[in-house]
């Protein structure tokens, strides 16, 4: 009768472990998640930006051309 009392307190016990690992898990893939999306961002805010300066580059060039006319 007393292993049947110490397993009744220790299974829900047992259970918390379970519960606990099971939402690390879901917290780990929703950071990864998380950061793949943040690089996608960076990636397109690096592409935003080279073309922007792509762009002002030749608009400087095409300003020294028609200022050297």
């Amino acid at each position: 009768m007393r292993k049947f009392l110490i397993m009744l307190l220790v299974l829900p016990l047992a259970g918390c472990g379970v519960e606990v690992a099971g939402t690390a898990a879901t917290v780990a893939a929703a950071k990864a998640k998380e950061a793949e999306e943040a690089k996608k961002t960076m990636d397109q805010f690096k592409q935003n930006l080279d073309a922007a300066q792509q762009a002002q580059q030749q608009a400087n060039e095409a300003a020294d051309r028609e200022a050297g006319k």
